[in-house]
């Protein structure tokens, strides 16, 4: 009897591995995406775990990139936080997801210490962050080549900036530097496919403060549209959207959460929205780029398409 339930439990497991890769079209690049994820495993972060390995093992994922609040609620306070394990490590232990991570800070993140979550680099072989903000090449000539700039949304924010109890790194940064280096390193690439991904959203449905969302549309969306970003991802919101502005050529996503999510809706431009938890998979060759959208059980319910 235990046999029998075994075979099954293992059988459908299987089915679920190959359905997955079924309808996800693999590029010459792939790349996990995950967010909000830090919840010591409770919600659907580790049922959203294993799902990412599954995922993991039939896509040969090229690195994952973390998009904020990897440690809810107060950050971490060292490298040897605890929450390192409980949120991170002992989580995500599938041996394809094993690759290299390349995070930004969320702004839980901000409420501990910044420069532990860039010091882990130096602790874990995959947690790779070189900086508070960086870019990243994937692929080569012979293939399609993707951009990847990650930025530091945090102290792009008033918000964050003016509240220096409970976000003490935040005011520390240098805005305009950053700033100045989006402009210059979007303005200088070269490649395929160029995305913009950080914590906070542009465009989003949300009861979160409005000026969050309008102070990166005064400092950052002009940027993207100068050198026409194909997209922004952030996270933040704890679910999906795709939204489309009529007067933009870049597509803004909100990827989900990895573990508690929150009900989704419509705003301006809206294409679509789900509370599903989950992560998505980004995929690109030299004629498509696409962000697929999956859900706790890895079946894709949308994708984001650009095309060549």
């Amino acid at each position: 009897m235990i046999n029998r339930l075994l075979s099954a439990a293992l059988a459908l497991v299987c089915a679920f591995s190959v359905a997955a890769q079924d309808k996800i079209e693999k590029g010459d690049i792939n790349l996990i995406v995950v967010s909000d994820l830090g919840r010591n495993g409770y919600y659907d972060q580790k049922g959203v775990a294993s799902t990412m390995g599954l995922v993991a093992e039939k896509i040969g994922p090229d690195a994952v990139l973390a998009l904020g609040d990897t440690h809810h609620y107060e950050g971490v306070q060292s490298v040897s936080d605890p929450l390192w394990m409980t949120n991170y490590e002992l989580i995500y232990s599938h041996p394809e997801l094993m690759v290299h991570w390349y995070p930004v800070c969320g702004n839980h993140e901000y409420r501990g210490s910044t420069q532990a979550v860039l010091d882990y680099s130096a602790i874990s072989r995959r947690w790779d962050m070189p900086a508070r903000y960086y870019t990243k090449v994937f692929g080569d000539e012979d293939e399609a080549t993707v951009r990847i700039v990650f930025i530091d949304t945090a102290p792009l924010i008033d918000k964050y900036r003016k509240n220096n109890a409970t976000y003490p790194d935040a005011s520390r940064q240098d805005m305009e530097a950053q700033l100045e280096w989006l402009d210059k390193t979007l303005a200088d690439a070269t490649e395929d496919w160029v995305v913009v991904v950080g914590h906070h959203p542009i465009y989003a449905f949300t009861d979160k403060p409005d000026s969050e969302r309008s102070d990166l549309q005064k400092r950052v969306d002009p940027i993207l549209r100068k050198h026409k970003a194909d997209m922004y991802i952030c996270g933040h919101i704890h679910n999906y959207q795709h939204i489309r502005k009529s007067d933009s050529g870049t597509d803004y996503v909100v990827n989900t959460s990895g573990s508690k999510t929150r009900a989704a809706g419509k705003t301006d431009g809206t294409v679509f929205c789900s509370d599903a938890a989950g992560f998505s998979v980004l995929t690109a060759d030299k004629k498509a780029l696409r962000l697929n959208f999956l859900d706790k059980d890895g079946r894709v319910i949308y994708t984001v398409s650009r095309n060549k």
